[in-house]
């Protein structure tokens, strides 16, 4: 029997007909959505599954929301607990569940949190609020925390500031969720570090620049009391003669890491990169349009032939076959309409 997988949209609900989390059917061999039911939760801004896809934990008004991943896809409400700060924009998990980690724009804040052995969020484990004061008015002026990502070995937890264009490394005690600054990446001035990826083969980082529109590749050392990433590359996401305003939003791997999509919006558009196996590095295979506003969120299909664009100013999802020798994104079908989505996670499930 053909493995089954249910998607999970998160949406603002302070506007529109959304109750906050859509469960979608996923169509693998179409590579198409179908809608099933909502879930209201506030302003579901961003989605993260535990590492056994058992359970999901969604941004809230109120904090973070944990659900169970029932058998069939649906969700059984566990809690929502405080993360003692303004709105999150971000969520991360650890390998082994015991650790949830949030990323606040608004008030430069890094949360960790601890899992209960049912899977609900428990109490804080740690905190922190970056500090400093960036270059220009509001958007590059004070930390704004964008992404918390944990290396692939664990031993370090990278904090993402978009506002102080820089990427904080911090030791992290699994015992207690402790941390202590292990090293500082500082990125080109007013770029907006946003998001950002580990190979695979544990081997590569990969960081997405929200101002600059490009991705930066750097080689991941591992050591045991500090991190070391050695630059390797810079690209853009954007087309060789674009000179409008424009903002990179996403990046997500295919499951076999052998390519790479970047979302841009202003250009709204898809940028498709290649990925060398055995240096990292990214070649442009095309970049073309999504036909949506604002594509916030990339979801690749588990098949790795087809891809969805979350698109939150035009309230819908667009759906692509890739044909990556070609690079070449054909639409699917007619875009499926859901207010404000802004982040997409497939999960498999039993049935």
């Amino acid at each position: 029997m053909a493995q089954k997988y249910v998607a999970y949209v998160g949406s603002y609900t302070y506007y529109g007909s959304s109750k906050g989390i859509s469960i979608m059917d996923v169509d693998v061999e179409k590579g198409i959505f179908t809608k099933r039911k909502e879930v209201s939760v506030n302003n579901s801004s961003y989605l993260v599954a535990s590492r056994n896809n058992k359970y999901l934990y969604s941004v809230v008004d109120e904090g973070v929301a944990a659900f169970k991943i029932l058998p069939d896809g649906d969700l059984e409400y566990l809690n929502t607990a405080s993360i003692r700060g303004m709105r999150t924009c971000y969520l991360t998990v650890d390998k082994a569940g015991k650790f949830l980690v949030t990323a606040g724009y608004h008030d430069g804040k890094m949360t960790i949190l601890n899992i209960n052995e049912d899977g609900s969020v428990g109490s804080i484990a740690s905190e922190i609020f970056d500090h400093g004061t960036g270059t220009i008015g509001e958007r590059n002026f004070r930390p704004h925390v964008t992404c918390v990502q944990f290396t692939p070995d664990e031993k370090f937890l990278c904090m993402v500031d978009t506002g102080l264009d820089n990427i904080k490394a911090y030791r992290f005690d699994h015992s207690n969720g402790h941390l202590t600054l292990a090293d500082i990446i500082h990125c080109e001035l007013n770029s907006a570090p946003l998001r950002m990826l580990f190979s695979k083969d544990d081997r590569h980082m990969y960081m997405i620049s929200e101002l600059k529109n490009y991705v930066t590749v750097y080689n991941y050392l591992p050591h045991p009391n500090e991190p070391e990433f050695q630059f390797k590359q810079l690209v853009s996401t954007l087309p060789k003669k674009y000179d409008e305003q424009s903002a990179a939003c996403a990046m997500q791997f295919t499951s076999d890491d052998k390519y790479l999509f970047c979302s841009n919006a202003g250009d709204n558009s898809f940028a498709l990169y290649e990925r060398d196996p055995e240096n990292g590095l990214l070649y442009m295979k095309c970049v073309l349009p999504i036909s949506g506003d604002f594509p916030k969120h990339i979801s690749v299909f588990p098949d790795n032939k087809h891809v969805a664009s979350i698109n939150k100013n035009s309230n819908s999802i667009t759906f692509f076959t890739v044909d990556y020798e070609k690079g070449l994104l054909v639409m699917n079908g007619r875009p499926l309409n859901v207010d404000t989505p802004n982040c997409c996670k497939i999960v498999p499930i039993e049935g």
